[in-house]
């Protein structure tokens, strides 16, 4: 089992997060979707463009709607 800690945000951006990417299926957890979008971009720092331009596109919709871009 991979340890946790917790963070805090917003909780705007967490009923943000929560209405459009857990209640439509796509995250099973605002949690889920926070770690995964965390991963996204460390690893995109870690490597130069390993994304097709689609995969790009969607990192950064995701980003634009949570107002990071």
């Amino acid at each position: 089992m991979v340890e946790k800690v917790s963070i805090e945000i917003s909780k705007e951006l967490y009923d943000k997060i929560k209405g459009e990417y857990v209640e439509n299926g796509e995250f099973k957890s605002v949690g889920e979707f926070v770690e995964f979008v965390l991963k996204e971009v460390l690893t995109e720092e870690e490597e130069e463009s390993v994304y097709t331009p689609e995969e790009e596109e969607e990192i950064k919709r995701r980003l634009r709607s949570l107002g990071y871009l």
